[in-house]
């Protein structure tokens, strides 16, 4: 016998749905509009725009849903950032540090980018970095995980959010098969991390998972060049991700495992 859907997942699957069209059809779009701007990649993508455009979306049919989900996205709630979120943003510099280690050890060539050598000021690839990472945030982090929430544990949730934020990443599937199984086992672990900060942080929780999407970028901007389709820079990369997101696992209170 099939099994009726409960309200309470009908009242999260719509939404869910109508944010996932939107941010897919509209990172689609303005990822194609990027290539007749000025506008160079390595400052900032305009796909990441995608899913702050699919937030406006939810939030037009759906506003008091919206509002609860993004509470203490951006506002001071009670708790604050507390210890979770400063750990939240050491975990970034943590997993670059391994990835990079793990890829000098393996290939003996771990290399640098000065960061005067970039085609455009560092300082604007910084603040432009921030300016993407949040778009992308403020849906996956901030409107996905909180909907998720309302129907699945904190580890069930992240582990979802990580993979469709993974294969929103469309190009990346264009790669060799390691490359791409790599990438999205990196986008399951950076959102189980963030998931999992998250149960913990009541306040500024874009600032946080945008600070630390942000560092993981400039990190591999610098250090690393995963992003040419080599697959052993990836592989490195996923498995210092799954690494950090096993450790914030493990110190997890056992109620991460419930509903």
């Amino acid at each position: 016998m099939l099994k009726t859907q409960t309200p309470a997942t009908s009242r999260v699957l719509a939404p869910v749905g109508v944010f996932l069209a939107v941010a897919f059809v509209a990172s689609g779009l303005l990822g194609a509009a990027q290539a007749f701007t000025p506008i160079p990649a390595e400052v900032i993508q305009l796909t990441q725009f995608g899913p702050a455009l699919a937030v406006g979306a939810v939030a037009l049919w759906w506003p008091s849903l919206t509002r609860r989900a993004l509470s203490g996205a951006v506002s001071q709630e009670a708790g604050g950032v507390g210890r979770h979120g400063l750990l939240l943003l050491a975990t970034a510099p943590v997993i670059v540090a391994l990835c990079v280690g793990g890829y000098g050890l393996l290939t003996g060539d771990a290399g640098f980018t000065g960061p005067g050598t970039l085609g455009s000021p560092f300082a604007l690839i910084v603040v432009a970095q921030l300016v993407g990472a949040c778009g992308e945030e403020i849906g996956w982090r901030c409107l996905l995980q909180p909907l998720l929430r309302r129907r699945f544990g904190p580890l069930t949730a992240s582990i979802a959010v990580g993979v469709l934020w993974g294969v929103w990443h469309v190009p990346v599937f264009g790669r060799p098969p390691a490359h791409a199984a790599a990438f999205l086992l990196a986008t399951v672990s950076m959102s189980v991390v963030m998931g999992l900060a998250l149960e913990r942080v009541r306040s500024h929780r874009l600032l946080l998972t945008g600070g630390f999407h942000t560092l993981i970028n400039l990190g591999l901007l610098l250090f690393m060049d995963e992003e040419s389709g080599a697959v052993v820079p990836m592989v490195m990369f996923g498995t210092s991700c799954a690494l950090a997101a096993l450790l914030w696992v493990w110190n997890a209170p056992v109620r991460i495992h419930d509903r």
